[in-house]
């Protein structure tokens, strides 16, 4: 008799785990929008990881759009009001959403073209902000 498939081990990588308890945690409300998570060394003691796997569990939500950081102050649960304007999840995220048991109809093409649209537009924004940044250190630098 073979086992039953709960009975296999979980050969997910441990980021994933980390990811999977701390989403259950925003999904289930007991770490409300605003909230600050844990900080990085509480967390990796928490799920018993070294600092770079707790990264990338981080950047996993921050990716899913469930969490934001700020340098040096911490990381924390995401308010979806709070998203800005024409915010739309990463493609990746959206291609795996369809409801249990309907068929994906979206190619790996089609994710693979949305993910390079996307990347394409944050990588101009990026460009914008630091011409911007610039703009303004040259405004205090002159002002100075």
């Amino acid at each position: 008799m073979t086992p039953a498939k709960s009975d296999r081990p979980d050969r997910r990588p441990p980021y994933q785990h980390a990811a999977d308890a701390i989403r259950k945690e925003i999904r289930a409300g007991r770490l409300k929008p605003g909230e600050q998570l844990p900080s990085l060394r509480e967390l990796q003691d928490r799920f018993g990881i070294a600092n770079m796997t707790m990264r990338a569990a981080l950047n996993l939500l921050r990716e899913e759009g469930l969490i934001y950081t700020i340098q040096g102050r911490g990381s924390f649960v995401a308010d979806v009001g709070e998203l800005p304007d024409g915010y739309t999840a990463p493609a990746w995220y959206l291609a795996g959403g369809g409801a249990e048991g309907e068929e994906d109809s979206t190619t790996l093409t089609e994710v693979l073209t949305s993910l390079r649209d996307e990347v394409r537009h944050l990588s101009a924004e990026h460009q914008d902000l630091k011409r911007e940044v610039e703009e303004l250190k040259a405004r205090v630098h002159a002002n100075s």
